[in-house]
This record gives structure tokens, sequence and C-alpha cells, in this order.
């Protein structure tokens, strides 16, 4: 048997008639750039988010950037975050000439530690930037209350965790600006690239959009440098298709996240993922901890079993970030987790029977890798 980490092919084959329906709509349109797909879309998106406002971009990437810009961060400030994460987290911080400022995640969570948070806190400081990791939600009521404490920004960086809530609130809804990706592999992703910036401040909807359009609200006149983000018609249209079963599609992945936790509850040496109290994770990835980590995922891909290793190389360490100064051994959670974590395969459609076949492959390869010691 093989097992994909993914497979978009499953869901094309539910929802391929809508989309196609609404794709060849838009080609005949002869609207393709900020149509009324686009305008529809931010509607929708920002009441599913609880938001007033939603400003649809090209990436989740520019919406992590361009949140920074309409904020006024770069350089000289300072932006607290994470380094267990993509590159994009920190990508954005430096695209706007700003610092990003490291700190440890909790072992059981993946999420930014959100006791060791004041003690990073400088004058430079602007803004706090979490990331909701593998679509687990972040402490967002000791994140706000710091952040509104030390007159600090809220960047929420959703792009894993769209649908995610705490405390019934949805992620992206907490912090100024929520930033969320369309990216295929994510729970809610188009078939190309996208993103989407949230928040309930009009001036902010207002300035990013400008910033998405070249540095102006009004055409041919420009009021900054900015830049060329625009979600383009059909990628908009796709994901006012997928939207209405996003929350199906999270449910049917959390019920695959309790059947692996089942299958696994015998066997005490995989550490399977941990759900906090008043929060609702949607399992973009469904991450263990394992030992002999890189050895098993071997295996695994020699078995038929599509696993990956996210991320295998904290931010800090990367070359990227060498000018930071940031030494090995200053994030200890962060370095350890980066050597046992392995995400099994993880979507709506998965059967019971492939999640049997996972489970099994993941302790055989296990065993063999301690008989090979």
């Amino acid at each position: 048997m093989r097992v994909p980490i993914l497979d978009t092919k499953r869901q094309y084959e539910t929802i391929g008639k809508e989309v196609e329906e609404k794709v060849v709509e838009v080609l005949r349109s002869g609207s393709y750039i900020l149509g009324q797909n686009n305008k529809a879309l931010e509607e929708d998106f920002a009441k599913y988010c609880d938001c007033k406002h939603a400003v649809a971009l090209n990436s989740g990437t520019d919406a992590l950037h361009l949140a920074l810009r309409a904020l006024d961060i770069g350089a000289g400030d300072e932006v607290i975050t994470v380094a267990f994460t993509f590159v994009a987290t920190t990508e954005a911080i430096g695209i706007v000439g700003a610092k990003p400022v490291f700190v440890d995640i909790d072992p059981n969570t993946f999420n930014i530690d959100v006791d060791k948070i004041e003690s990073l806190i400088t004058p430079q400081t602007k803004a706090i930037l979490p990331v909701h990791l593998y679509g687990q939600p972040c402490d967002m009521d000791k994140i706000m209350d710091i952040a509104k404490r030390h007159n600090l920004y809220v960047i929420e960086d959703c792009c894993q965790a769209v649908g995610a809530t705490y405390k019934g609130k949805k992620v992206g809804s907490f912090g100024d600006v929520g930033c969320y990706s369309f990216y295929p592999t994510k729970n809610l992703g188009t078939m190309g690239d996208g993103g989407m910036a949230v928040t309930n401040s009009e001036y902010l909807k207002n300035r990013m959009i400008a910033l998405r359009n070249h540095g102006g609200a009004i055409r041919y006149y420009h009021d900054e440098i900015g830049v060329n983000s625009r979600l383009d018609e059909i990628q908009a249209a796709i994901l006012r298709v997928k939207l209405p079963y996003i929350d199906k599609w999270n449910k049917q992945r959390r019920e695959n996240a309790y059947r692996y936790n089942e299958l696994f509850a015998k066997y005490p040496e995989i550490e399977t993922p941990k759900e906090l109290d008043d929060t609702y994770c949607v399992y973009h990835q469904y991450t263990i901890k394992i030992e002999n980590r890189d050895e098993v995922h071997k295996l695994l891909a020699e078995n038929g079993v599509g696993a990956m290793i996210y991320y295998p190389v904290p931010l800090h360490l990367q070359k990227v970030h060498e000018y930071l100064n940031v030494k090995e051994g200053s994030l200890p959670v962060t370095e350890e987790n980066t050597k046992l974590v392995m995400s099994l395969p993880m979507f709506p459609e998965l059967t019971e029977e492939e999640q049997k076949y996972v489970v099994e492959t993941v302790i055989k390869c296990l065993n063999q890798t301690k008989a090979a010691v």
C-alpha cells in the first residue's frame, strides 16, 4: 500500500465539477483581476473569520509582509516570533527591514512559549507575531494581554490554521491583522498561489488594499512604494467554491487525528499531538515525536508512507539569519523538537485502512531502527 502525505486529487474528485463551472465562468467573463469574485471572497472570508474586513492577496507571505508594512514596522524595529516555522514568517519581517527576535516554543504545542515573551521586549519591539503551527491555536489571551500592557501590535500567522478557534473565537480575529495562505496544500487551498489578510481596522484594510496595488488606492495615483500582490479571479472563484466545505474538511481532519491517537495509544514510544483545552485544532499536520526520526523517515518512504519533516533546521540556525548571531543552544526546546518531529499523512479523505497501515508501518520501522543499533 502507498499512502501519500497529501492527496489533492481526491478532493478534486468531490468538487471538480463545481470548480470547473466557476473557472469557465471567469474565463468567459473577460474579468481576470480584482473582479467580483475577489470582492465576494473578501466579504465571505471576513465573515467566516469573525472580522470586519479581508484583503485578498497573492500569497500568505505577502499577507505577512503587507501587514507589517501597514503597521509601519520597518528598519530598527523588532518583532518577536518563533524559529520553529516556515521561513515566510521571518522573511516578511526581513523584507520590511525589521529584526526577528526568537522565542522558544512550548514542547506540547510547538507554538510560542508565552511565558518567555516579556523578557525579550525592548524599546525597539513593535510587534508579536505568533504562529498557529500545524493548525494548533496559540494562547491568545496571554499574548494579547502582553501586547496591551506593552503597547505592541499583534500579527497572527494563521497560514496553517484556517478555521481553528481559541475559546470559541477564530484565530486571526484577535490581533491587529490575521494572515492566511491558500497554497494548494493548505486546509483551504486554491489551485495556484493565494493569500488573505483579515482585520477589524478600516485604516489597515485600506492601507493593505493600496499596498497590494502598487501603493495607490486610485488607479495611476501612487502614494507610496507598494507591490503587485493581487489574487487573480480564477483563484478567487475556486476559493469561493471551497470555502463552504472548510468546516466539514476540518472536522474530517480532526476525526482522522483522533483515530491516529487511538491507534497509537498502545505505543508509548510515540508522542502524539496534544490539543489544549478551549482550542479547536484543525490538524493541518498530524505531527508525532519519535526516536531515530531520520532513520524511521527513510524507512517509511521505502514502505510507501509519505511522511514529512517540518522543519529540520530551525530558522535561527539557518544561513539567512546568520547576521542575527543567535547561537546554537539558545532555543533548546526548538532545537530538540526539530530532531524529533515527523508529520504523517493527513487530509480529509484519508481512510481508516490507510491510517492503520501508516501506524503499523511507523512501529515496524521504529523497531527496525532499534534492532539495528
